[in-house]
């Protein structure tokens, strides 16, 4: 099949790509993009891509989609990668907030506490009126994912004097059970 995108890399790129490839220069994925990008040029080792692919534990689309970013968005930005151009999370803290907070932490604790819980801290932020969208919810405490680690179990004790729960439970349990009544 022939290749829609050519890599055709210049002297000092090829050099930059080795320089990153012998040193480890760089992320991991760098590295990686480094050395498919190497044996992608035409005029150096111009291997197939399924070769690439298995040479460097990958799939061939992999191999394709970098040489299609060189030759879109260039060399600087396929070695370096493309910035983010959002955070993951947006911030929940401005500077001036977070500052507030680190010289409250590095302060001393309150009288008859040892040290800065977490959960002391935020009774004390909140206390001096620092505004703050952080809130500490109980189902925080437990785990990262808001789970408990144990089981909860539930009894329901049958009420004495309510004959229609007893008629239902005779339903769902298939023994019939007499009546008493306590008066």
């Amino acid at each position: 099949m022939q290749k829609k995108y050519i890599v055709r890399l210049s002297e000092e790129e090829r050099c930059e790509l080795r320089e990153v490839i012998k040193k480890l220069k760089g992320s991991s994925q760098k590295v990686r993009r480094a050395q498919i990008l190497v044996k992608a040029d035409v005029e150096g080792v111009n291997w197939t891509d399924e070769r690439i692919a298995e040479a460097f534990g990958c799939r061939t689309k992999t191999v394709e989609n970098i040489r299609q970013r060189l030759i879109e968005k260039g060399f600087k930005e396929i070695l370096n990668g493309s910035p983010r151009l959002s955070p993951p999370t947006p911030k929940l803290l401005d500077g001036e907030q977070e500052a507030r907070i680190i010289a409250l932490r590095l302060g001393s604790p309150p009288q008859g506490y040892a040290n800065w819980s977490l959960r002391l801290l935020s009774r004390k932020v909140v206390e001096l009126g620092i505004p703050i969208a952080l809130v500490m919810k109980p189902s925080d405490a437990h785990s990262k994912n808001g789970m408990t680690n144990r089981k909860i179990q539930y009894w329901v004790i049958p009420p004495t004097e309510d004959g229609e729960f007893v008629a239902h439970m005779e339903e769902v349990l298939d023994i019939p059970c007499p009546y008493r009544s306590r008066l």
